[in-house]
């Protein structure tokens, strides 16, 4: 009887300890990636996120008349100016003639990975594009703005903000031009040439793109990724990156695999520029027509069409999602729901085979949401949200999403629904600006 009431305390005095080792935060910061990922991996296989399509149920095609007075009278909930798409300065500065170097090899900069952290290759590639230019702060610091939000006020001492699988652009630019005495800036439509020359001008860059990666049922599945460009290798037809994941430091990838239709197309060949204010004029030189982000937009919107009437399958689905990215920049709204939709249709047809449909892509992209919502489509931005939020990922804490479902929500009538989801949104992500304003525009307090 003492043997066995022994044992019982044995047990008890195990399972403490291994549950308090477990939340120990150097054993926690590793071991909880692999157990989310466990957890995702089980809902998957009873619920597979790449068998969620997404079917348009309004109008292809909106009365462009109807669409621009929604434009001009919309009485609530104005976009914000950091989710609003700019126009750079117009400029009519070419890239320059001066032959380029066989190679460059940029350095001084401190090499940052993202392991041991949720979802942090924003935050590592912008730390290190900092750093190149003298910046003292590590990854870690660029997510506490980026990346606030609290999922367990009791782990925060971990990492806040974990659930956030996406740091956007526009959000990596903000932190630079708000919170640093740096620049930045970011235009869609790269290509190698442009990479080239801001490398032989000594102005790194960070590249938005997409990946693909064996997942637990040996299926490939696609990821959206930042890589830091710090060089190239015209012989051997290179460009080295810094990669915060798999890849490490120093990491050689060939032209066109950079340039192939899953990796930088899927994200329509968006590029992020760092650098100090004082030499703000060498990279608008350097950047040529690049300089204006409308020219941008445009040069994209025709790299996509190109795309689009040689491409099939898979790739065929990056391009036409690429075209109604360009759209959006370019505020062309009825056109980029006619280029969505089409996107989305060939998504439908994507056969089941060794390589899963990429349904992260509303993860990292909002393109679609801008599109459907100004093109009047409110009740398509909510069952789109809905199926990114319910059946492509484990926890629902995509706040874009949920902030846009809410925008929609409240067009149709659902006044209380949406006000819920800007109050969720804030619950992910503190004092985000958007959801700020939404409810600030209800006369509503947060």
């Amino acid at each position: 009887m003492q043997n066995r009431f022994n044992r019982k305390w044995a047990v008890l005095i195990f399972i403490l300890l291994a549950v308090g080792i477990f939340f120990l935060p150097p054993v926690y910061s590793r071991a909880m990636p692999r157990l989310d990922g466990w957890i995702s991996n089980v809902k998957y296989a009873i619920n597979p996120p790449d068998q969620a399509v997404f079917q348009p149920v309004q109008q292809s095609q909106v009365d462009l008349a109807v669409t621009q007075l929604m434009l001009t009278f919309e009485a609530t909930l104005t976009p914000q100016a950091t989710l609003t798409p700019t126009h750079g300065p117009t400029l009519t500065a070419t890239l320059t003639p001066t032959p380029l170097p066989a190679s460059v090899k940029l350095d001084g900069f401190r090499y940052e990975d993202q392991k041991n952290r949720w979802n942090y290759c924003g935050p590592a590639n912008l730390s290190m594009a900092l750093n190149f230019w003298g910046w003292d702060g590590n990854r870690d610091i660029v997510a506490e703005a980026v990346k606030p939000g609290i999922q367990d006020p009791k782990l925060d001492f971990i990492q806040q903000g974990k659930s956030d699988v996406n740091v956007m652009p526009y959000e990596m630019v903000d932190f630079v031009n708000d919170n640093t005495e740096f620049r930045a800036l970011s235009r869609l439509g790269g290509n190698v040439e442009i990479v080239k020359a801001m490398l032989a001008a000594g102005f790194p860059v960070i590249a938005e793109k997409g990946y693909y990666e064996k997942d637990y049922t040996g299926k490939v599945a696609w990821l959206g990724h930042y890589q830091f460009v710090t060089g190239y290798d015209e012989a051997k037809k290179e460009l080295t990156v810094q990669d915060t994941w798999n890849d490490g430091p120093n990491f050689r990838i060939p032209y066109d695999e950079f340039m192939a239709s899953e990796a930088w197309l899927s994200f329509d060949n968006l590029f992020i520029v760092v650098y100090p204010p004082e030499r703000e004029g060498e990279v608008l030189t350097t950047l040529g027509p690049y300089a204006d982000a409308t020219w941008a937009a445009r040069h994209a919107l025709g790299v996509a069409e190109e795309n689009i009437r040689s491409m099939s399958g898979i790739d065929l689905y990056f391009a036409w999602f690429a075209k109604g990215s360009s759209h959006v920049a370019l505020q062309e709204y009825v056109d980029a729901a006619n280029a969505y939709d089409q996107a989305f249709t060939i998504y439908d047809s994507i056969g089941q085979d060794d390589k899963q449909r990429p349904y992260r892509m509303m993860w990292y992209q909002t393109g679609p949401y801008w599109a459907y919502f100004y093109a009047a489509r409110y009740q398509d931005v909510v069952n789109l949200a809905n199926l990114t939020l319910t059946e492509t990922i484990s926890k629902p804490t995509l706040e874009e999403s949920i902030y846009w479902r809410g925008r929609a929500k409240y067009m149709i009538g659902n006044t209380q629904d949406a006000v819920d989801d800007f109050r969720e949104t804030l619950r992910l992500h503190p004092n985000w600006p958007p959801a700020l304003q939404a409810l600030e525009d209800l006369g509503l307090q947060p």
